[in-house]
């Protein structure tokens, strides 16, 4: 036998005892992904005022500005979205943080602040009569943010803060949590568990993406069918999902070319509830986050696209009636 031969069959026997040694999934995991490869099973249906999200329910858009710039300016978003939603035949909950504390940057706009923004949300809800969501970063904020917001959410990043999880859990309001970028779909089972064990049964789950290397975030939709499996109503996240954290050096970027193709996807699974989606009228000089922002104007084609495919999936009979129902309450 040639030497190089002889090193050739070295490494592949190398390369064999280290195959070897590689453990396989876990039960815990093995069990998860098993269940996600079944068929979905009804999730439990989350009641929002007159609006209900979950299976055999109308889709649901969760939608707005990033941040609150102002008060007529998310009244001036909010309105035309609803009539958007209507037309569409979308149930609508409106969405802007009061607080982003999340930022690159220490100099970033982080909005209004808690006090000012929920001042702001609680008009929003009083003049239009549609149900609001917004960002709640410690517990110290609960209270406050219970009083107005129809939903609380848990931020991506804090996912895994036990007392957040389970202090918004115990205000007795609808919440959502948001996948932390950094977290596999099947690990969201202890997530919502917390919340399950602190009392709260009205749970919705966001996929938002996943980091892939440094700067970049990817979507694998393989997470919308695992977590359905948990038995709350999912939701795409398809604005962050094409943020570029940090890549612009003092601020995130982002791709929103490529939120219509991943939203269709998201959709097409079947395993999708509802959209989360960051809407503005101008990106291009909306404060923060305007590259991974979808123009309010491309909104209408896009709803139109989402129920083209429920349709084709069989999931919007009597769905429109539903949406305008709840939208005339």
């Amino acid at each position: 036998m040639s030497a190089s031969s002889h090193q050739k069959r070295s490494r592949l026997e190398v390369l064999g005892s280290r195959q070897e040694r590689v453990p396989s999934a876990s039960p815990a995991r093995h069990s998860t992904l098993e269940s996600g490869r079944a068929s979905l099973q009804p999730s439990a249906v989350v009641r929002v005022g007159s609006i209900e999200i979950g299976s055999g329910r109308p889709f649901v858009l969760i939608a707005g500005p990033d941040v609150i710039e102002g008060e007529r300016h998310l009244l001036s978003h909010a309105e035309r979205m609803a009539k958007i939603c209507e037309r569409a035949g979308v149930s609508y909950v409106v969405k802007s943080s009061y607080d982003k504390a999340n930022r690159t940057s220490g100099t970033a706009y982080r909005g209004p602040g808690m006090k000012e923004g929920l001042k702001v949300l609680a008009k929003v809800k009083r003049t239009l009569g549609l149900p609001v969501l917004s960002d709640v970063h410690c517990r110290t904020e609960v209270d406050a943010a219970a009083d107005v917001l129809d939903i609380l959410q848990v931020p991506a990043f804090l996912c895994r803060q036990t007392d957040l999880v389970i202090a918004i859990a115990k205000a007795g309001k609808p919440m959502n949590i948001k996948k932390g970028q950094f977290l596999a779909p099947w690990d969201m089972r202890h997530v919502i568990d917390k919340a399950h064990a602190a009392g709260n049964r009205s749970v919705l789950v966001t996929e938002r993406g996943a980091s892939f290397g440094y700067n970049n975030l990817v979507s694998d939709f393989r997470s919308l069918q695992i977590m359905a499996g948990f038995g709350c109503p999912v939701i795409y996240d398809g604005t962050h999902s094409v943020q570029l954290p940090g890549g612009l050096g003092h601020a995130s970027g982002g791709q929103r070319e490529f939120v219509p193709t991943l939203v269709r996807a998201a959709v097409a699974t079947g395993y999708c509830h509802g959209i989360f989606l960051e809407v503005h009228e101008d990106p291009a000089h909306a404060p923060v986050d305007g590259p991974n922002m979808l123009k309010l104007s491309d909104l209408p084609k896009l709803l139109d696209e989402v129920q083209a495919i429920r349709s084709a999936l069989g999931q919007t009979a009597g769905s429109r009636r539903s949406a305008r129902a709840s939208a005339a309450r």
